[in-house]
This record gives structure tokens, C-alpha cells and sequence, in this order.
């Protein structure tokens, strides 16, 4: 009776009813012999910090649509992430804000010899300087680092996913970051500025190796914050004023992101400093003093990594996402991909392979649940692909808007000063969100979605390339050679001051783009696939690196208006997008952190192998019989 058609469908039923195999997905807790038994099962926890409110009531219908949902209380080892992030963004931002001046300034006039310029009236309008490049060669350098910064993640969300696991990915980048530091010291030596090829061959090695340290921490470091969530499911909780509450997963993680978010660009305030260390001592001490900061990382590291959730690395997940879209594509299927239509995707679905094959190749070592996953993650990785027009918007095409500032008038001030107006309006500005406005608007009833968020950034976007257009169109008109201002040895009467609202607009849409970026990309990404995803959501900054170089020998003096007013017109059309065309990302997820799939083993059942379910037919003769 076992052998007539009805075997299919009880074929498919154990897909329903069947844990998951350990064969491609390992877990730390398994033997070895266990790992290797199709047939095998295993349940784990999340650790300590599950505990606390996995024992609160779980929601029913009628309560997740009438509560307000709060996030959950940040553990210490949370805030020993965000610490981390302030000691790396400090350093990354720290050493990266000298750049521009280091590479395209020449030695001032009368200055020390380190870079700094000349004492009392002299220096009153210098900008410090060493190499003397010229804003080509800088702007191609620039944009190097940061696409090598932002490229780089993408193999190391790979390697943190599959082979160290994100803790591991985050110490070894802190040692080569550490490297880094001490080689950017050397260039900056005003015997070795002296000698510029040999200085800008140091320079170069040292900034490549910071990249790959940025690209081992960045991928793992946000998501590993996220990885502490205390529940992993909506619970009920009661305040102390009595009022019921939800605490949410996803708000959580959406409060959290935000006060990373800060914590990064309070480290990347520490700019200011490095930016008066170059202009009144010298480009060593405005290195030298990053490289102290970054001495914070390994202590913190050492005092939190025995108290961290650590989601284990899980072996060949990137080459089962492969072979899943491989999958989809074979045998014409590639013809139906941007139908939107479930058919496509359930090629892909072991389910769907019994049904119409009657069996299930060993190279299938994944689930139904898992091609769904892949098909989330990919919709959520096409608002990525928006991501760099916002990029460009802020902070502008080339080097822009370090071609506006020494054409200001500087009063003493340093020219890249006013860049660290950005995290300083996000310092600001970010507590003002996290703490008043989102949950204000959320206890009215009025919560803002991801894509209204993306929106209101978006239009910030746009408005500050409408003032930047403006502001540099004023300088040509006021600069004693007109349009080639920035070349010119008089600055025109414009204030370097103005330059602030159009680091402050864009400042303010970072926390509403970016944050919400990667938001999306920890809670629409597979569970063992977060740190590639997190990665791909950090990759806009290369792309929009990679336009910056490309049109870097355009973006020069008479021509510096008109990309600030492209920029405007697509920054502007972009953002009707996100409330359109990418509106079902506004859908919540309620189980993006699940810690079974984290840890590689699900409750979800799989379809049995062909020899097992071949034993299991056999099996079930025998007790018929």
C-alpha cells in the first residue's frame, strides 16, 4: 500500500512534518557523527540574552493591532557594541578627515614642515597641506579608500557567515586595523613629507589595509549588536504606569540601529580633532591620535566576547543561496523572474521539486523557508540600489564640496572643519528622533514606516543639492576669478560658514536613509545570511565612490554647479519610489531572529532524503506487515 501514488503525498508531508537536516547547515552543539545524519534533529537556545521576557505573555491578534510597541532595554554588552563602533568609526573617521589636505595641499608657506601653517596672520587663510597632488589625484585616492572600504565587506560578511562567525571577523579586523594605524604614522613624518613619491607609497598601503580591516568589522559589528536582542518574538508587558505594551523585535532593532548609528558619528566627530592637530601641529599628530583611540577596541573585545550571543558560522549557506537562484534560472525560468509571481520561486523549494521530479537531488540541503528568505533578501536589496543617488547628495560628486570650502572665505578656521557639522547634527538630532519623535508619532498611532522614513531623507537629499547649487554659483559670482575659484589665490568674500546647512540637511536624511538601510538588511535577511546582506546594504558607498572617480576629471572648476542640480532632480524623483513602488517593505517581519536558523537548525521541517525516505517507506512495511 506504501508503494501507490498516495506515496507522493505522504512524501510531502514529511516535508511538513520532518526536522531538518544538519547536512550543510552545522551547528556547534552537533557531533560530528550528528552533523552527518540526514535524519537527525536538534533544538537550541539563544542564550543570556533570551532570558528576562521569553516568559511574558505572547500577543494575540487583537493586542499586536491596539498596543503601542516599545523596544526592549539595551544589555550592556549591547552598549559594549556600540563602544566598539565609536572606538573604530572614531579612528576610521579620525585618520580619513586629514586626507583631502594631506594629499591635495602643498606644504604652507611659512608652516612647521608637517603640514601645519604658518603662525599668526600669515596662516590666517591657509588650509594645512603636504603632498600637493592637486584635486584629481586626492579625489581619485579618496574615493579609492572609501570604495575599498565599502567592497571589501562584501567577502567579509561572506567569511564572517560561513567560516569565523562575526565575533571572530571583528577581532581579526581589529588587528589588522591596528597594523594600519602605525604604518599611516609614517608618511606623515616631516622628513618622509619631504619626499613625496616615498610618502605617498606608504600612504597608499596604509589606507588599503585599513579598508580590509573596515571590511572584516563593518559586516559583522551591527548585525552582532542586533544578534542581543532579549526577545525574539513580540511579548506583552505591563509598565509600571500600568499601560500594556508590546515590546517588538522590530522596534527594537529600529531603536537600537539608531543609537549605533550615533555612537558611529560620535566617533566620527572626533574628526574636529584631528582637524586642528593637522593645521596647528602637523599631519603625525592627526594620525597618531586616531590610532590611540583605536587601542579601545581590543580591551572591549576581550571584557564582552564571553558574555555575546555568537550566531555560529554556517558552512555553505552563500553556496546554497546560489544554487537556489541557479536553480530558478535553469530550464528557462530566468524568463519569469521579474513576474513577481510565486511560481518562479517555488522551482527552487524542495516541496515543489518531490511533487513534480518525485524526488530531491543531494545538493538540495535546504528548505522551503529558506527560498523565501532568498526572495526577501532580494527585494529588500533592490532599495539598495537607490541608496547611492542619496550618497552623492551627500557630500556631492568628486571632490566637491572641498572644492567649495577653500574657495570660502576661512577666517581661521579650517577649511574641512565644517565636514564634521554632519555628525554633529546627527549626534543631535538622533537622540531628538529615537527618544521624542518616533515615539511620539508611534503613541498617537501614527508610526513612521521604513519607506516614509527613506522619503523624508530623500527629500532632504534633494533640498541640500538645491542650496549647494546656489552656494557655489554665489562663489563664482563673488570670486575674483570667477569661475575657477578654486584654484584662485584670493577666496571670494562667502562665508565657510555657509557651508553648514548643507552638511546639517543631509545629516539629519542619513538617519532616516541609512538607518533604515540597515534595518532592512538585518531583519529581511536569511538568518545565517545577515552579515553579506548587512555588507550589500553598506556597498552603496562604493558605488557611489565609483562615480565619484569616474567623474572625477569633470567635476573641476568652470563646472562645479550642474552636478548639484542633476543630483537634486534624481534625488527629488527617487524618493516617490519608496512610498510606490517599494511600499510592501513597509510589511513587518516578525521572524527575522529566529535563533534555531541563526544557529543553522530550524523548526521548520524538510523533506527527508531520497534514502531516507526510501528507509522510512520500508520501516513502515515492516509495521504494516
Amino acid at each position: 500500500m506504501f508503494c501507490n501514488p498516495g506515496n507522493q503525498a505522504e512524501a510531502l508531508q514529511d516535508f511538513q512534518a520532518a526536522p531538518m537536516p544538519i547536512v550543510g547547515m552545522p551547528a556547534t552543539n552537533l557531533s560530528e557523527k550528528e552533523k552527518h545524519n540526514p535524519d537527525a534533529t536538534a533544538l537550541t537556545t539563544v542564550g543570556p540574552a533570551d532570558d528576562g521576557l521569553f516568559g511574558a505573555d505572547h500577543p494575540t491578534e487583537e493586542e499586536l493591532s491596539t498596543l503601542r510597541k516599545v523596544p526592549a532595554t539595551m544589555p550592556w554588552v549591547g552598549i559594549a557594541m556600540c563602544l566598539i563602533e565609536f572606538a573604530e568609526r572614531a579612528s576610521y573617521y579620525g585618520s580619513k578627515g586629514p586626507f583631502n589636505n594631506f594629499i591635495n595641499n602643498p606644504l604652507p608657506e611659512g608652516g612647521n614642515g608637517a603640514g601645519a601653517v604658518a603662525k599668526g596672520a600669515a596662516g590666517l587663510n591657509q588650509s594645512a597641506g603636504a603632498l600637493g597632488l592637486g584635486s584629481k589625484t586626492t579625489s581619485a585616492l579618496t574615493n579609492l579608500f572609501t570604495f575599498l572600504a565599502y567592497v571589501i565587506p562584501i567577502w567579509g560578511g561572506i567569511v564572517a557567515d560561513t567560516k569565523w562567525g562575526r565575533f571572530k571577523a571583528i577581532c581579526v579586523g581589529t588587528a589588522v586595523g591596528a597594523i594600519a594605524h602605525i604604518i599611516l604614522i609614517v608618511p606623515a613624518i616631516p622628513s618622509v613629507i619631504t619626499h613625496p613619491n616615498g610618502a605617498l607609497g606608504s600612504f597608499i598601503v596604509s589606507i588599503i589595509i585599513l579598508a580590509f580591516a573596515a571590511g572584516f568589522i563593518k559586516p559583522s559589528l551591527g548585525p552582532l549588536l542586533c544578534d542581543q536582542i532579549p526577545n525574539r518574538n513580540p511579548v506583552v508587558k505591563t509598565l509600571k504606569s500600568g499601560e500594556r505594551v508590546i515590546v517588538d523585535p522590530g522596534v527594537t532593532v529600529e531603536r537600537w540601529l539608531l543609537i549605533f548609528y550615533a555612537c558611529i558619528n560620535i566617533g566620527g566627530f572626533f574628526a574636529v580633532a584631528t582637524s586642528y592637530a593637522e593645521r596647528l601641529v602637523g599631519f603625525w599628530l592627526a594620525y597618531l591620535l586616531p590610532g590611540i583611540v583605536y587601542m579601545l577596541m581590543p580591551i572591549v573585545l576581550v571584557l564582552a566576547g564571553r558574555r555575546l550571543y555568537k550566531a555560529p558560522p554556517q558552512g555553505s549557506v552563500v553556496v546554497e543561496a546560489w544554487r537556489v537562484v541557479k536553480l530558478m534560472m535553469s530550464s528557462g525560468g530566468w524568463k519569469h523572474m521579474f513576474s513577481g509571481k510565486d511560481e518562479f520561486w517555488n522551482r527552487a523549494k524542495p516541496s515543489h521539486i518531490a511533487q513534480s521530479e518525485g524526488t530531491i537531488g543531494s545538493k538540495v540541503t535546504w528548505d522551503d523557508r529558506f527560498v523565501d528568505e532568498v526572495r526577501q533578501s532580494l527585494n529588500a536589496c533592490a532599495v539598495f540600489l537607490i541608496i547611492p543617488i542619496y550618497v552623492l547628495a551627500d557630500g556631492g560628486l568628486g571632490n566637491q564640496m572641498n572644492d567649495m570650502s577653500v574657495a570660502m572665505t576661512l577666517n581661521g578656521v579650517p577649511n574641512d572643519l565644517i565636514s564634521n557639522w554632519n555628525p554633529l547634527a546627527i549626534i543631535v538630532f538622533s537622540p531628538i528622533l529615537t527618544f521624542l519623535i518616533y515615539p511620539w508619532l508611534a503613541r498617537i498611532g501614527f508610526p513612521l514606516k521604513p519607506m516614509t522614513r527613506m522619503f523624508i531623507g530623500f527629500m532632504l537629499g534633494a533640498l541640500t543639492c538645491v542650496l549647494s547649487a546656489i552656494i557655489q554659483w554665489r562663489i563664482y559670482k563673488t570670486s575674483p576669478c570667477g569661475y575657477y575659484a578654486t584654484t584662485c589665490d584670493e577666496v571670494s568674500p562667502v562665508s565657510l560658514w555657509w557651508q553648514v546647512p548643507l552638511y546639517t540637511f543631509p545629516a539629519i536624511g542619513e538617519l532616516f536613509v541609512f538607518v533604515t538601510s540597515y534595518e532592512i538588511a538585518y531583519t529581511r535577511s536569511p538568518a545565517r545570511m545577515k552579515g553579506l546582506v548587512y555588507s550589500i546594504s553598506l556597498f552603496n558607498q562604493a558605488i557611489a565612490s565609483a562615480l565619484s572617480l569616474a567623474l572625477s576629471d569633470v567635476i573641476v572648476d568652470p563646472n562645479l554647479i550642474w552636478p548639484w542640480v542633476a543630483l537634486a532632480v534624481a534625488c527629488f524623483l527617487s524618493a516617490f519610489l519608496f512610498p510606490t513602488y517599494f511600499k510592501h517593505l513597509d510589511d513587518p517581519v516578525d521572524d527575522f531572529a529566529d535563533a534555531d536558523r541563526q544557529a543553522g537548525i530550524v523548526r521548520q521541517p524538510v523533506l527527508l532524503s531520497r534514502e531516507s525516505a526510501q528507509q522510512r517507506t520500508e520501516n513502515e512495511k515492516d509495521i504494516m506487515a
